[in-house]
């Protein structure tokens, strides 16, 4: 996702892009299926004034590929995008020093936190805020059930915290749909099972008719790198419940309104009477400050 609007604002700035992935070069795609050979890097973005490498030299689930894109990129002009750091994540092991660094390139991150734990290993970081196209068209609802409909718009895994955003999907009184897939061993089926609600687990072809079929968002998690589906629910009027993970008081300090995820009273009394002040709010902070425009902007200023 972010990789495809960083895309479409290189291009807007007069960038020629080309992705490259497992596709292109053996070893770079995941599920692992081995390293990819140095000189297959080096033909993929040979010619390339600029390389934006995104999360291979920041969260090392692939700790051979990305010694192998490190030396591939030595002493090149690159721009190295962190969406996640591995102390992050609970329990991943990762070598030392890390991540790579080399004076020819560019160290970006996505929220203040990630900016101040590399500062204080002697990385130096420009924060990138996410952004979302905030003219994307409504979607088309897709999904209908009794009553109301409660999005999770994740994956299945641990710091989702699925078992919470059904916890208050059943002190809504509603349907919780979940839309990403379980990975990392999650016990999908257990949890699902037993939830003492409906529940719908199914993904869709565009997430702007998920949001076109909800009521409200859910988004319990523990922890983020971001939390795209906050600008997301701004967009398309959406009330969202958001967890305290630590980067969302750094979103929520632009001015976010949003409900608790821990007692359900405020989101419920706002679906028994909702109010577009809410939701004409929210789209004013998103446009402000989570616009393709600012990304340019943002984009052009570090490139200059």
């Amino acid at each position: 996702m972010l990789a495809a609007l960083w895309s479409r604002a290189l291009r807007d700035l007069g960038w020629d892009v080309r992705l490259v992935d497992g596709d292109d070069v053996p070893g770079l795609g995941w599920p692992v299926t081995g390293d990819p050979r140095e000189e297959d890097v080096r033909a993929a973005v040979d010619g390339a004034d600029l390389v934006v490498v995104v999360n291979v030299l920041s969260l090392p689930l692939h700790v051979g590929a990305a010694a192998v894109v490190a030396s591939a990129l030595r002493g090149r002009e690159a721009v190295l995008l962190h969406l996640d750091l591995p102390w992050q994540r609970e329990g991943m092991s990762y070598p030392r020093p890390w991540p790579p660094t080399d004076r020819a390139w560019r160290h970006v991150v996505i929220n203040a936190v990630s900016r101040a734990e590399l500062a204080a290993l002697g990385v130096d970081a420009t924060v990138i805020h996410n952004a979302v196209d905030v003219d994307e068209p409504p979607g088309a609802p897709e999904v209908t059930v009794d009553g109301r409909l409660l999005l999770h718009p994740a994956r299945a895994i641990g710091r989702k915290d699925v078992p919470a955003a059904i916890r208050l999907a059943e002190a809504l009184g509603g349907t919780y749909w979940l839309t990403g897939p379980a990975e990392e061993g999650y016990p999908l089926a257990e949890v699902l099972g037993a939830a003492r609600c409906p529940v719908l687990h199914r993904g869709v072809a565009r997430m702007a008719d998920a949001y076109a079929s909800c009521d409200a968002v859910l988004f319990p998690s523990t922890w983020e790198g971001f939390g795209q589906p906050v600008l997301e629910a701004a967009v398309h009027r959406r009330p969202i419940a958001v967890g305290p993970f630590p980067v969302a008081e750094e979103i929520r300090a632009f001015g976010f309104r949003w409900f608790p995820t821990d007692d359900a009273a405020p989101l419920d009394a706002f679906l028994r009477a909702p109010d577009d002040a809410l939701h004409d709010h929210n789209a004013r902070v998103v446009r402000e400050h989570f616009s393709l425009d600012r990304l340019r902007g943002d984009l052009a200023g570090l490139l200059h």
